[in-house]
């Protein structure tokens, strides 16, 4: 993966985009694009941010091996965060260090994990309750099966005094006190090993702060949260610590990598959004990714001078259904989609004043809300380099693989 001066090209959308359009022009609509220049300055800036502390590579925000594999061969990044356990098994076959990101209960993966040594000493479980812990024992005692090596999730989010729970909702384990004793049975059960700890600050790393809508107040929560993290995290790090011999600590994300790397309780960041760089991360103060992914439709039809048809486009992002999960119009410019219909699964209005000069089969690209999810709607992507296709490399659908 390398960089050149081109890696700063979608600063003039004018030159980008219509680069694109002629690099695609004989591929049949929806096309799937990565810009290779555009992903390696992100890969490269994240590191800048990071100050030196390992970034383990989130798959979920991406869901194409040819572009971990190439994320993980850059010093700096190191292990991947998965997303569920078939795919952590399945990604166990060339890669020796993966932690799952979330608790599992599927059994069938569960049963062919605990029946492999080699994938058990690569793949490391996520808990917070110790009927996790039973179910794995349930499935195979301890003396039947290798030791399996476990993290603990701890709720990193905030508890203000007016405004309750900022964050999402993860983990049940929160102070340090309750995440020690969990850790204490952890360690005390036959045929687990404790070897990790995360903690995802959501409400920091995942909220926009430069969109022009409350940032002062993102800025403050934020800052808030912030600190009182710090003296909780290190709390808690210190006293599991005193427990087990932790290999890792893990917390961060795309957003927060310039705090999280700041806490010295931290060992290890997570980012994986920040590579294709979907929408929701076009509104952050600290950094400005560029857009390394894009998808192209064709219009098929003008219903009136003012609106153009592409077909398909609703790839809506999860999260709550607002607005910012919609894909977004990137190319031509000044376009939007139809407050009454939005992004369609058969098709998708746009209206504005340069749908006035698109015409049958002409191209338009839009961008998806999150990075990773637009994968799952295609086989491939194309992969553009200096104006020209270098390279087509498959998603996990188009080897075959259909993950939660």
């Amino acid at each position: 993966m390398t960089t050149s001066a081109a890696a700063q090209g979608w600063r003039s959308p004018q030159a980008w985009w219509p680069a694109l359009t002629s690099a695609t022009a004989a591929l049949s609509a929806p096309v799937a694009v990565i810009a290779q220049d555009a992903l390696a300055y992100n890969a490269r800036d994240m590191l800048v941010r990071a100050r030196g502390v390992p970034i383990r590579v989130a798959s979920k925000s991406i869901r194409v091996r040819a572009v971990l594999d190439a994320v993980l061969a850059l010093p700096g990044y190191r292990g991947i965060l998965a997303f569920t356990l078939a795919e952590a098994l399945w990604l166990a076959g060339t890669h020796d260090d993966i932690v799952m990101g979330y608790p599992t209960t599927d059994r069938a993966a569960l049963g062919r994990l605990l029946a492999d040594e080699r994938a058990a000493s690569r793949i490391t479980l996520m808990i917070d309750d110790a009927a996790q812990l039973d179910l794995i024992d349930a499935i195979a005692p301890p003396q039947t099966r290798p030791t399996i090596r476990v993290a603990i999730d701890a709720d990193a989010s905030w508890r203000a005094p007016a405004l309750g729970h900022v964050g999402v909702r993860r983990s049940p384990l929160y102070s340090a006190a309750d995440v020690a004793a969990f850790a204490a049975r952890v360690a005390s059960r036959p045929g687990f090993a404790l070897v990790g700890v995360m903690m995802y600050e959501a409400q920091i790393a995942g909220q926009t702060d430069a969109s022009g809508r409350q940032d002062g107040l993102m800025r403050w929560m934020k800052r808030q949260s912030g600190t009182e993290l710090v003296e909780r995290r290190g709390d808690i790090v210190a006293r599991v610590r005193g427990i087990a011999d932790l290999e890792f600590v893990n917390g961060g994300g795309t957003g927060s990598l310039e705090y999280t790397a700041a806490d010295n309780a931290v060992t290890e960041l997570t980012a994986g959004s920040g590579f294709l760089a979907g929408t929701l991360f076009d509104d952050y103060q600290g950094f400005d990714p560029a857009p390394a992914s894009a998808f192209a439709f064709d219009v098929v039809r003008k219903p009136t001078t003012d609106i153009a048809t592409i077909l398909g486009g609703g790839w809506i992002a999860s999260g709550p259904p607002a607005a910012s999960r919609q894909p977004r119009a990137a190319w031509p410019t000044g376009l939007r989609t139809l407050s009454r219909e939005g992004a369609g699964e058969v098709q998708t209005p746009l209206r504005g004043r340069t749908a006035r000069t698109l015409r049958v089969g002409d191209r338009v690209w839009m961008r998806h809300a999150k990075s990773g999810e637009g994968s799952e709607r295609v086989a491939s992507f194309h992969v553009v380099e200096n104006g020209a296709v270098v390279d087509e490399i498959p998603t996990y659908r188009g080897e075959g693989k259909a993950f939660l």
